[in-house]
């Protein structure tokens, strides 16, 4: 599991460990770590031309320093590294051991309003370059000549990011504005916010967290699952198991509407191992999840756990028509002690439910977009809130949304985030999935998936996040590199799943 710290942490972290050392060795470190990922990267893309961006504090230091090892590295194989640093003053030690190294280093004023024509052609002509303008004491936004020097740099260039992508916000809060947007980001000890939460993670591309010896004491911010995390979190069944001891799921999807809803979450329960699945909904979504899944136990019974809504027209909708028996199957779902998902048209009957002074005491996970998000605060808060504003602001929004309602919270995205009810629990973020996911259905076969999770015994936190890892690793498998439907997604869990069990 990554795990990662709050800025403050991971400063007095690095400043304990920093005082028990020789002056700069642990620069040395970082820099050592650095070099030898850049190294790697260089070969293997045949890049010749090597290009440092320095800023003036620690963070370029790591990255000057780091450009003398790749001189001493790869200058017998024909490779040039040069370096430009943007700052009034660069670190002077890392400045030091670059030239000394045979490393040109040019120097821009931050605050010039053109780059010297050498600087332009020097980064214009890079394979591979190296971010080390800001560090995690740098404000969120590139300026000046770092904002110009960052354009330069060619679209074909491999761009491997310091400790963070230079703009970005390190507590990973503010969207991003003008940034370096990497392919990879290195970063020394422990992860931080900005490489795990969507307002910047974007800009992270691929993570490699190296260990330098920097160990906070303090309690995570945020936790991502891992592959290898699957094996000890997945209820995987034993000898003297059998469908009742495995779970029962009732799902209440579907409706004459959006019949396909149910056939996706039951789908997804079903291929995801639950022992048993128990369906209520319409004749007409009857019909295909039977036909779909003739598993499936169809009218209500015992269950252990229940996923609502995917497919439910809410209370105002106009496909609503007279009588409605599954928004009345939803508000008993409601009052009952089984832990619960609640998605997409439960959500509006549950903030009715809500406002009205009632409160889930079992295991509750929401599983809302965020224009399903911003509906709920709205109602919950008794003021308009905007899908625009929670895109703008995930994390307090979600932070928000689990605060008034006391359930766990899944915040559907290219991020996911999975946000206990209690404030001192780390939030999860996971980024598991390709953007070809984001197509109708798969938030139904999320549900059921998570649905599955819930009813195995893990707890609203767990079964989020690992279902929404397992939900992308699927998405990967059902179509490598390509378009996928959501019935595919949900054909893929079992695949999925086997190939995490085996990390």
């Amino acid at each position: 599991m990554i795990r990662g710290y709050a800025v403050p942490d991971v400063r007095a972290a690095e400043d304990l460990v920093r005082a028990g050392l020789p002056e700069g060795a642990l620069m040395l470190r970082a820099a050592g770590g650095l070099a030898d990922v850049v190294a790697r990267r260089a070969r293997r893309r045949g890049a010749t031309r090597v290009v440092v961006l320095a800023g003036p504090g620690d963070n370029g230091g790591d990255a000057l320093h780091a450009a003398a090892m790749l001189m001493a590295d790869l200058a017998g194989e024909g490779v040039r590294v040069a370096a430009v640093g943007v700052a009034t003053a660069l670190h002077a030690g890392g400045a030091a051991a670059a030239r000394a190294s045979g490393v040109s280093v040019l120097t821009v004023d931050p605050g010039a309003d053109r780059l010297p024509d050498e600087v332009v052609r020097v980064v214009a002509s890079a394979d591979l370059v190296v971010d080390g303008l800001l560090g995690i004491g740098g404000r969120p936004g590139l300026r000046g000549a770092m904002a110009s020097v960052v354009d330069t740099v060619p679209d074909t260039a491999y761009l491997v990011a310091v400790d963070l992508p230079s703009g970005a916000d390190p507590e990973g809060l503010e969207p991003l504005g003008v940034a370096v947007y990497a392919d990879e980001t290195v970063t020394f000890g422990p992860a931080k916010p900005v490489h795990l939460l969507p307002a910047t993670s974007a800009a992270v591309g691929r993570l490699t967290v190296l260990d330098i010896g920097v160990e906070p004491g303090a309690r995570p911010v945020v936790e991502r699952v891992e592959a290898g995390d699957v094996a000890r979190m997945w209820p995987v069944p034993g000898p003297g198991d059998h469908k009742y001891t495995r779970g029962v799921l009732a799902v209440v999807a579907g409706s004459d509407a959006y019949p396909g809803a149910a056939v996706l979450c039951v789908t997804a329960a079903v291929e995801a191992g639950a022992g048993m699945v128990r369906y209520v909904g319409p004749p007409r979504a009857s019909g295909l999840v039977l036909a779909a899944c003739p598993e499936v136990v169809p009218g209500p019974g015992r269950v252990q756990a229940a996923v609502v809504g995917p497919g439910v027209s809410p209370p105002a909708s106009e496909h609503r028509d007279g009588k409605d028996h599954q928004l009345d199957a939803v508000r008993q779902a409601l009052t009952d002690e089984a832990p619960l998902v609640v998605d997409a048209g439960a959500l509006e009957v549950l903030a009715g439910w809500l406002v009205q002074g009632h409160r889930r005491t079992a295991p509750t996970l929401l599983t809302p977009h965020t224009g399903e998000l911003a509906r709920l605060l709205g109602t919950l808060d008794g003021g308009e809130v905007t899908r625009e504003e929670v895109d703008a602001a995930p994390v307090q929004h979600a932070r928000r949304a689990a605060a008034l309602t006391g359930c766990t919270v899944l915040l559907k995205g290219w991020t996911t985030l999975v946000v206990d009810p209690d404030p001192e629990v780390p939030l999860r973020s996971q980024a598991d999935a390709p953007a070809w996911l984001a197509t109708a259905g798969a938030g139904d076969v999320l549900a059921g998936l998570a649905g599955a999770l819930l009813t195995a015994g893990l707890t609203p936190l767990d079964a989020g996040s690992v279902a929404a890892l397992v939900h992308g690793t699927a998405a990967h498998l059902a179509n490598p590199g390509g378009p996928v439907r959501a019935l595919a997604v949900a054909r893929a869990l079992p695949l999925a799943v086997a190939r995490l069990l085996a990390v």
